[in-house]
């Protein structure tokens, strides 16, 4: 009688992931160590065995968020033997054992220094039947050689650094994720040119503060020499970085932006007030005049480049002065898009306890005042597009319909997102692919985005849809048919994105 094998399925993981790019790259890492140890992504309709929190503790009421969402699970978990909970990122680094106290059915609890014991802690909370805490103080093995599933064939993040040495008031994340660690150069090109082999042809450098990126080996000036030699890399042909702080960025930066064919023109450059009372109190080490002086100067080099912000409003003691003070400096450096945000404490941040919190609605007024503006001169920036041919790198997750017609969207060099007509009667192509480059004539603007109805001028195929058809194995898409995109809002692998301080 012949024995029946019973082969058991392997576990199954969702990570939800929250707060700033640093947490997205973080995540790709989570799921890679998941894969690597035999587990496979859950089905969109099922229950995960395993649910993984990559959490923020920036953002306003995270601690919140996450409690409600442990909250939710918990009759889920109740009802599934075997699921396992884990909290992981900024949030656990700070709260530790609190978690497991206030929401005792989960599993794991787990810091941003020792993302790579996930799956042994989660071995272990199982055979104990018992949470596993586990918070490092410091790294030991620098995250970018973890194993790493890119949620984009065709886009990737690239970590230079990770911590930060600056002491801004209202932010936490310096002790959450520590002081500054640099990696070495050719570790970072090595990393690039093999993402490159794999069909990636964007690249984005990543760091709480890329141009101090080389102060702990001594060299002022290697971020600059970072950039030139992606330069050399071919096959690269995009580079993107953030966020760098206004402090410490440099003349041979922008230089190395102009003179480097393939970084693009756009820098995302955190403002978070125009007021230079507002900067000291907030211990940023510039003031109004040196940030706009450096627009002025990258602008006389790349005419072109557009220039994101990050924005705060009603940070404590700020006056009705110190906010046009703001105004103006948004009026002077018309950028092409700003992240406001209303000032909100933060526990753990010295701004948290500092005197004069301004009043809720106060905040709420001068967010919306703030906002207002923003909109307006977006708006009248993305006007002077209209008419112009610009190249886009297709997005995967972006599309829109508008009545009958369907759009394709992607991104211009210079960030911005484009939805153009998926109509390539014009062109000698018979699909287009995520990662591959369409040409296409902007014929409206709204705030946010832009938009091409006209038919597209050319589609070059790249390496990078390539390797977006090779992952998903799926027939091409045919000319004028929609690549199965959500509606706007779903964001693309690699948008511009705030800072996680900056």
């Amino acid at each position: 009688m012949t024995e029946a094998v019973i082969t058991a399925q392997p576990r199954t993981y969702e990570v939800k992931t929250y707060g700033c790019q640093m947490n997205v790259h973080d995540s790709e890492r989570l799921t890679g160590l998941l894969e690597d140890a035999g587990y496979v992504a859950a089905p969109s309709d099922e229950q995960a065995d395993v649910v993984v929190f990559n959490t923020c503790a920036v953002r306003e009421n995270a601690d919140n968020r996450l409690y409600g969402n442990l909250g939710h699970l918990a009759p889920v978990k109740a009802k599934k033997p075997g699921m396992q909970i884990a909290v992981g990122g900024c949030m656990a680094q700070k709260d530790r054992d609190t978690i497991v106290k206030k929401a005792p059915w989960v599993d794991v609890v787990f810091g941003t220094h020792n993302i790579g014991s996930l799956p042994a802690l989660l071995d272990r909370a199982r055979s104990h039947e018992a949470a596993q805490v586990e918070i490092l103080e410091s790294l030991s093995v620098f995250p970018s050689t973890l194993p790493t599933k890119r949620d984009s064939a065709y886009a990737a993040w690239v970590s230079i650094s990770v911590g930060c040495n600056n002491t801004c008031t209202f932010c936490i994340v310096p002790a959450l994720r520590g002081k500054e660690q640099d990696r070495r150069p050719g570790d970072i090109l090595a990393e690039v040119r093999a993402l490159v082999a794999e069909g990636v042809t964007e690249v984005t450098l990543l760091g709480q503060n890329v141009n101090a990126y080389g102060v702990e080996f001594g060299d002022r000036q290697a971020f600059s020499k970072l950039l030139r030699a992606c330069g050399e890399i071919e096959g690269l042909e995009r580079v993107r970085f953030t966020s760098p702080h206004p402090a410490e960025f440099t003349d041979d930066v922008i230089v190395a932006m102009a003179e480097t064919p393939n970084v693009m023109p756009q820098l995302h450059m955190p403002l978070q007030s125009g007021s230079d009372a507002v900067l000291k109190a907030m211990r940023r080490s510039y003031r109004q005049k040196k940030f706009l002086g450096i627009l002025d100067r990258v602008r006389e080099l790349i005419p072109d480049a557009a220039i994101t912000t990050d924005i705060i409003v009603g940070f404590p003691g700020e006056t009705e002065e110190d906010f046009q003070a703001t105004l103006d400096v948004v009026r002077q450096a018309r950028f092409s898009q700003a992240y406001t945000f209303q000032y909100s404490i933060r526990p753990g941040t010295p701004a948290a306890t500092m005197p004069d919190q301004i009043a809720p609605e106060v905040v709420k007024d001068r967010y919306q005042r703030l906002a207002a503006l923003v909109e307006e001169i977006t708006w009248a920036e993305n006007q002077k597009i209209v008419g112009r041919t610009v190249e886009l790198m297709v997005s995967e997750g972006e599309g829109r319909k508008d009545g009958a017609t369907h759009r394709l969207s992607g991104r211009g060099a210079d960030g911005r997102l484009v939805h153009f007509a998926s109509d390539f009667s014009q062109v000698e192509a018979d699909s287009v692919r995520p990662g591959d480059m369409v040409a296409v004539e902007i014929t409206r603007a709204a705030p946010h985005f832009l938009v091409a109805d006209s038919p597209v001028v050319n589609v070059r195929r790249t390496r990078a849809g390539d390797a977006w058809e090779r992952r998903n194995a799926e027939p091409v898409v045919p000319t004028g048919v929609g690549l199965g995109m959500p509606s706007i809002g779903v964001p693309a692998p690699l948008p511009p994105m705030t800072s996680a301080c900056g």
